[in-house]
Parts: C-alpha cells; sequence; structure tokens
C-alpha cells in the first residue's frame, strides 16, 4: 500500500511539472486556415532552441516596411535537415510562406522559407 501512495505522488508531481511543457508547443496564437507568402530581406537568423527564428523586412508597394518575426523548428531538427546558423544571412531575399498571428501583428510560424539558393526549408509542414 505504501509503495502504491508513492508512485502515485511520483505521477502527479511528474504530470504537473510537465504537462505545462505541452502547452509551449500551442498553436492558439496562429491562424492555422491562413496562410500568406511574402518576399523580404533577412535581418537576423537566430539559430536556437526551442524555436528557430527568422527576422526579415517586407517592403509593400507604397514602400512602407513591416518588420516580421516567424519562428520554425529548433536548431536540432533543421541540422539534421542540412541547416545551420549559417543558412540564412543578413541580406539574404528570402520568399517566406507564414501562418500569421490572429492578432494581426507580424508574428508567424513558418510554413515553408525560400532560400535566395532555391532551397526550401518545410516544405511539408504540416
Amino acid at each position: 500500500m505504501k509503495h502504491a501512495f508513492k508512485l502515485m505522488v511520483l505521477a502527479v508531481l511528474t504530470a504537473g511539472t510537465t504537462l505545462p511543457l505541452l502547452a509551449h508547443h500551442g498553436n492558439a496564437a496562429y491562424d492555422e486556415g491562413t496562410k500568406v507568402t511574402v518576399k523580404g530581406v533577412a535581418t537576423e537568423w537566430i539559430f536556437e532552441n526551442p524555436h528557430t527564428i527568422l527576422k526579415f523586412d517586407v517592403k509593400d508597394e507604397s514602400g512602407k516596411v513591416t518588420h516580421w518575426v516567424a519562428e520554425t523548428g529548433n536548431a536540432t531538427s533543421l541540422v539534421r535537415q542540412g541547416f545551420t546558423k549559417d543558412t540564412v544571412k543578413p541580406g539574404d531575399q528570402v520568399t517566406v510562406t507564414m501562418i500569421p498571428a490572429k492578432n494581426g501583428q507580424s508574428v508567424a510560424r513558418i510554413h515553408q522559407l525560400v532560400l535566395p539558393s532555391g532551397e526550401t526549408l518545410g516544405s511539408d509542414r504540416p
């Protein structure tokens, strides 16, 4: 009986500390029904965990610049696909298909990233 109680306490403690980690991977902030494709200029490629971040600027027809921040997978997974911290450099022309934030801010999740070389990142992401 003592052993069962200890196991139950351990299970509750484990669930209480690990379940919040799942919330980190929620998609509630993104408009899953919308994909937007833009061409822009990379300003920063932050290649680290838990997500790699691409910062880029998009200029509209009137010349107004929008500064975007978009996330993609973790650096470890991207390395397995052949990407590195040097894959995107400031000044690179990129084409980004992204799932934008619901709140209208210029924040998104990358669905597909096309590099100047034509190499594609994430084209089959859900």
